[in-house]
């Protein structure tokens, strides 16, 4: 746990240390949350949860598209009195296409999709199951809103997740700040 929050204390040391560099080079760094809404069969088996989310994000000169790498945390509550949570951590690698607007509008439509892995986990005190590891992707649409300095973004992206029998589909529909670029 120590070596984790070491490693987590020396990354966020280092990206802070680069701000400066990677805002020349268009780099814009996000942080959100908001809720979880279960689909499919994993609705019969969670209520609505909630998510938060932090994400670098690279422009590509040469594309119309910008890279976005980004690390998020989700839990759901089960359909049951039992004392379980379902988590998910998960990290995607997704691909940005905003679209043009024009120099005076502050509201910069976009969509986003891409891939990732997924770890889900049943905690609390009556959770029986282990985690699982598995790949997943996601698609979806958002707006960036510019305020002052910063910008805010509202996005809802559609969550599936590879994993045996039915996929585990959920789409977090998250509200915050992106700041850089």
């Amino acid at each position: 746990m120590r070596r984790g929050v070491a490693a987590l204390t020396a990354a966020a040391s280092l990206v802070l240390l680069g701000a400066p560099a990677l805002r020349a080079q268009g780099t814009e760094f996000s942080l959100g949350g908001g809720i979880g809404v279960p689909l499919g069969d994993y609705d019969d088996l969670v209520k609505v949860g909630w998510q938060a989310t932090g994400a670098v994000s690279f422009a590509l000169r040469t594309l119309p598209v910008r890279i976005q790498v980004e690390g998020s945390f989700s839990q759901f509550g089960e359909e049951s009195p039992l004392d379980i949570k379902s988590q998910l951590i998960y990290g995607t690698a997704n691909a940005v296409y905003r679209f043009e607007s024009s120099a005076d509008s502050r509201f910069r439509p976009y969509l986003i999709g891409g891939g990732g892995v997924y770890n889900y986990k049943e905690t609390g005190s009556d959770a029986l199951s282990g985690s699982d590891t598995k790949f997943g992707m996601n698609a979806g649409a958002g707006f960036d809103f510019e305020v002052g300095g910063a910008g805010l973004f509202l996005e809802a992206r559609f969550h599936s997740i590879f994993v045996s029998g039915p996929n585990l589909e959920f789409i977090p529909i998250n509200l915050g700040i992106r700041f850089g670029g």
